[in-house]
């Protein structure tokens, strides 16, 4: 009997009548596809850097009153909004606008940038119902001096930041409360889904003492970061963590604690680790980077490629998808960026550049520099 069925299956196999084939094809079906997409439980898109220029702020070109790459930024916010599968919320990780001189500027270019953020003719994420969260970078919380070419705390800026970015920031947040709350308002956390965000402001205000006459640069609110950090681990409703903030500790592969960084990198990443926070994202070098610095384990993805000049091949933006089986899909996407870097070049089409799934171990997938 055996015999027999084994012939038959053969002979079914061979006048085309069923598949031998134990590989499935793929389903390409509107159905199908329909399936993947309900698979995906949220998700979360991210950049940053899209100031011009020094040189450039007052090139019609380039920018206008409010000192952003417009080409770009018009760019991003309508790709995100035509993506089949929206985002629930879109991350702007810092350096929105120039300033870093006095709270002067700062002021009416941050005003500048929410109107041309309101403004339906330009930006069609303002009303897609999209969550917008922006985060400040070293551009809206230091000023440069030029007596020795470096940058410092600017007083009166957080103030100016929660005047104009306040409706940007989630109302359900976490928050730190005592004597020192006042400074860290731009340092939060809040979950949506299975997700939990912890959000930094990694050039947090400190006043000028007699060994800093102009105060430190770079400074986060570490233990609350690392509290919030264990919270959400212990929580069981919480099956994913991300930490985000402007600057980077980890470029090129390589620790800064300085201004490419944060001093308190070697404090805080080691708890990252142990966490198994899922990445650290961030902007501030205008490249766009997918690292797993120890060999597996937490990423740093650097999105600093959101139309600043430097040495990023193409402007775009990042997205993450969380899925109902557990993984976690990335998804990178921009365009080959123009010469000058504020050119509008819109033939230049917006593809993928980068995808993966965020694998805990070991990616083998890393990110090849195109």
């Amino acid at each position: 009997m055996k015999l027999l069925n084994i012939v038959i299956t053969i002979f079914i196999c061979i006048l085309g009548f069923g598949s031998c084939n134990t590989h499935k094809k793929k389903d390409t079906s509107p159905d199908a596809i329909k399936k993947v997409e309900d698979s995906i439980l949220f998700s979360f898109s991210f950049v940053g850097c899209n100031r011009v220029e020094y040189q450039d702020w007052h090139n019609d070109t380039a920018t206008n009153a409010s000192t952003a790459n417009v080409s770009v930024l018009r760019r991003i916010f309508e790709d995100v909004t035509e993506q089949a599968k929206k985002p629930s919320l879109f991350f702007f990780l810092g350096d929105l606008v120039l300033a870093e001189s006095d709270t002067v500027n700062l002021k009416n270019q941050l005003k500048a940038w929410v109107e041309l953020y309101k403004d339906n003719a330009f930006s069609t994420i303002n009303n897609s119902g999209i969550e917008f969260v922006a985060v400040p970078g070293n551009h809206e919380m230091l000023f440069y001096n030029d007596s020795d070419k470096k940058e410092y705390p600017l007083a009166g800026a957080t103030e100016i930041w929660m005047k104009y970015m306040n409706p940007y920031m989630p109302d359900d947040r976490t928050h730190i409360t005592g004597k020192d709350s006042l400074v860290n308002r731009m340092t939060f956390s809040f979950t949506r889904k299975n997700v939990g965000f912890i959000v930094m402001n990694t050039d947090t205000y400190n006043p000028p003492t007699k060994e800093k006459p102009y105060g430190y640069e770079g400074l986060i609110p570490t233990h609350w970061i690392i509290d919030q950090v264990h919270r959400y681990k212990q929580d069981s409703e919480i099956d994913h963590i991300f930490v985000l903030g402007h600057k980077p500790y980890y470029v090129d592969g390589t620790p800064e604690t300085g201004h490419k960084g944060f001093p308190e990198g070697p404090v805080l990443w080691p708890v990252l680790q142990e966490a198994k926070v899922i990445a650290m994202l961030s902007a501030h070098v205008h490249d766009y980077q997918r690292m797993q610095p120890n060999g597996k384990g937490t990423y740093q993805i650097i999105a600093g490629n959101g139309g600043s000049d430097g040495p990023a091949t193409f402007f775009g933006y990042s997205t993450i998808h969380i899925i109902s089986n557990g993984d976690i899909q990335f998804i990178s996407r921009g365009f080959s960026k123009g010469n000058p870097y504020y050119q509008d070049v819109s033939e230049n089409i917006m593809t993928v550049k980068d995808s993966t799934l965020l694998t805990w171990s070991k990616n083998k997938n890393p990110y090849q520099h195109n």
